[in-house]
């Protein structure tokens, strides 16, 4: 049981603002590099094209397109569709890797769906579905059905060594 608490645990890494940064992140600048972006004031969004490559400290977020939406000057809500989504972060526990179609994070709710084709790995371990629910405030994880997916959940917890 130990490993799924730390697959468990990985999800809340993923979780942190700006971007799904660590605590030890979020206090780092953020470097963006993208083909080509579309800042737009008065619908308060920015979408980055082609390429986008995102990183803060030791995160790092890879995808074809990163749409962000403001409230006032501040990110409300991150989406990131690519083909697939990449997401990487060291952690206490490991390296944390993500990938799925898309991935949507709730700025103020803290709630992070990965959608389509999820899958999270530590150590090895993995947690599979076609939609991967975390939602940090309620240390909550839903996958498959119980996040409104489709798929069947499918866990590997490798065995201690």
């Amino acid at each position: 049981m130990r490993r799924l608490e730390y697959l468990l645990m990985a999800l809340l890494v993923l979780s942190s603002p700006i971007v799904l940064a660590l605590s030890s992140d979020k206090d780092q600048p953020v470097e963006l590099a993208a083909d080509s972006v579309d800042l737009d004031e008065a619908k308060k969004v920015s979408v980055y094209k082609g390429d986008v490559d995102l990183r803060q400290g030791s995160m790092r977020l890879r995808a074809d397109q990163v749409t962000v939406k403001h409230q006032g000057r501040k990110p409300d809500k991150l989406i990131a569709v690519g083909r697939p989504v990449r997401f990487e972060q060291s952690s206490g526990k490991g390296k944390v890797k993500a990938r799925a179609r898309r991935a949507e994070y709730e700025v103020n709710s803290e709630v992070l769906t990965l959608i389509g084709d999820a899958v999270l790995v530590q150590n090895g371990d993995t947690l599979k579905s076609d939609r991967i629910v975390y939602d940090r405030v309620r240390h909550k994880v839903r996958a498959g059905a119980a996040a409104k997916g489709k798929k069947r959940v499918r866990i590997t917890i490798q065995p201690d060594k």
